[in-house]
């Protein structure tokens, strides 16, 4: 019988059992790379690129872009990463631990050769029951004053942030996200929380605008002699140049007579002292624009009192239009009143070896901006990446405003649940969900480890209390600070229950997904991709003889 032969040459292919333990055992790899950042004592990893750039960070997805994964399965566990840090912004480790725990679990069934399709059945039924058991143990914060709700959601700022770099200030950052998150009110645009970056000082000497502050632009001699404080200005926001610029450079005009040549001149002039007259008479006292403000144009406005600020980034330009209610013009010709906007203070100040401008008391209040201080750089970056998390957080529990113990506890309480449920089942699932519910106990045990406690000790200790019928143990976590066990939810230890139910659900998509691959094909043309594109490049050089227009293929 001649070999057929199916696939181009150098394919490589590998299939059944080998491969689905091949992507297990990848899956697992990449679980034990961020598994040690889990929780307040995990470790932050260094990643060092090809650039040369050095990132220091604690956070599940920035780790997981920054290792460039190759591996085709353990791609999967990237892209639940990312997917949970853009919906729900933290959790992003646990997603990548449960994933990896879940796989790890399954390994000793697909070695005593059960089908993938079960497990990948009975995976699916536990992770709804674990869903609805989250949902029924979570705890709404509806209905409270305001001071309380902002105390609540303090809680779960603090929660997340106590993993981060930042955690030893926690109480301080966490009240500042909340008052960001509650000044931009029910617009839940992210952007318009400007998180500024100023090395020098230390962290404690970060804080909070209630409105818009972005750093000093580049300015023209004259910029001195202008006010840097004003109250209750009006700001005009620009999208054009104030430049002298002669008019379209390609014109040719013919004189007869060298005297028309100055009113050539004049003319140009007349335009732009037209553009500035038209900008003072409008009565702005404050004028930002997104393109250069010349030195002429600084010079006259600092001669009428006005303060202006070329080359203003666009995201700031657009936060000052939210804040003070103005609109970015395009043109000076009419401008209305309407299209002003206005603050309560606008003043110029140094902040470290920066000054910065900021406009405070906004009428329409809906932005904010942090000020972040301190030493290095890489920590500054860490920072914000923290905070990021954490006003994701915040922003996720004022909508769905219902939070579950953290510290471990509610997977020790869904793991229980599902355990019991599992007795109710007969046939292989009751052994599939029951690792299921084993899996579920990573988070704990993780939590465990990093701090360097017994974890043996403290989970037995955990599945003691809430194996209780009582109830009473349900809450119980992991303690961080004592080594011991504690009520996660007396100990304000919250998380909101879109992270958990996110990450459950990812989690076990991902695992699934895994689980019922049992063949890759690689095609050999992508290995040598690069010399292909090569000879391409040489064949075109040669093959120009047929003129212009497409390679034929």
């Amino acid at each position: 019988q001649p070999q057929i032969i199916l696939l181009k040459e150098g394919t490589d292919t590998s299939q059944g059992k080998a491969q689905l333990l091949s992507n297990i055992n990848a899956v697992t790899a990449v679980g034990d790379v961020v598994r040690t950042t889990l929780g307040p004592r995990g470790m932050d990893k260094l990643i060092h690129d090809d650039k040369g750039s050095v990132t220091i960070s604690n956070d599940g997805a920035t780790i997981m872009k920054l290792l460039d994964i190759v591996h085709p399965a353990a791609k999967i566990l990237v892209d639940i990463a990312k997917s949970q840090d853009s919906e729900v912004g933290d959790g992003t480790t646990t997603v990548v631990l449960l994933a990896a725990e879940f796989l790890k679990e399954a390994k000793p069934f697909v070695e005593d050769g059960v089908h993938s399709q079960n497990l990948i059945r009975s995976y699916r039924t536990a992770s709804t029951l674990a869903i609805e058991k989250v949902k029924e143990l979570a705890v709404s914060i509806e209905g409270k004053s305001v001071e309380e709700k902002k105390g609540l959601l303090a809680k779960c700022a603090a929660t997340t942030l106590s993993s981060k770099l930042i955690g030893g200030e926690k109480e301080f950052f966490a009240t500042m996200v909340v008052d960001a998150v509650m000044a931009i009110g029910d617009d839940d645009r992210l952007n318009l929380i400007g998180i500024k970056k100023v090395p020098g000082g230390n962290m404690r000497d970060s804080f909070l605008v209630d409105g818009v502050a972005f750093k000093k632009t580049f300015s023209y001699a004259g910029f001195e002699q202008q006010p840097k404080k004003f109250l209750n200005p009006k700001i005009l926001l620009l999208n054009i140049e104030l430049e002298l610029k002669s008019e379209k450079e390609n014109a040719e005009i013919r004189l007869s007579d060298p005297s028309q040549y100055q009113s050539i001149v004049d003319a140009e002039w007349n335009i732009i002292y037209d553009k500035l007259d038209k900008c003072v008479e409008s009565g702005a006292k404050v004028v930002l624009s997104r393109l250069a403000i010349g030195d002429l144009a600084t010079q006259y406005f600092a001669d009428r009192d006005i303060f202006c600020a070329g080359r203003v980034a666009e995201e700031d330009l657009n936060r000052v239009a939210a804040a003070a209610g103005g609109t970015v013009q395009t043109s000076v010709n009419n401008i209305i009143p309407e299209v002003l906007g206005t603050c309560e203070i606008f003043e110029e100040k140094q902040v470290g070896g920066e000054r910065f401008n900021i406009f405070s008391g906004c009428p329409s209040g809906r932005t904010a901006t942090i000020v972040l201080r301190g030493g290095a750089d890489q920590f500054i970056e860490e920072a914000e990446r923290s905070l990021h998390d954490a006003i994701m957080i915040v922003r996720r529990a004022v909508k769905n405003s219902t939070v579950v113990p953290g510290g471990g506890a509610i997977d020790m309480e869904v793991s229980k649940y599902l355990r019991q449920h599992s007795r109710t089942i007969a046939g292989k699932s009751q052994l599939f969900i029951n690792s299921y519910a084993k899996a579920l106990e990573v988070i704990p045990r993780q939590l465990c480890d990093n701090a360097g406690f017994d974890a043996t000790d403290v989970l037995n200790k955990l599945r003691q209390k809430h194996a209780m019928q009582s109830g009473e143990g349900a809450s119980y976590g992991v303690d961080i600070n004592t080594g011991g066990i504690a009520d996660s939810y007396a100990n304000f230890v919250w998380e909101p229950a879109v992270v958990k139910i996110n990450a459950i659900n990812a989690a076990t998509e991902a695992a699934c997904l895994i689980l019922s691959v049992d063949e890759t094909v690689k095609n050999p043309k992508s290995e040598s991709a690069q010399g292909d594109a090569a000879a391409g490049a040489m064949g075109r050089g040669r093959g120009g003889g047929r003129g212009r227009g497409m390679r034929r293929r």
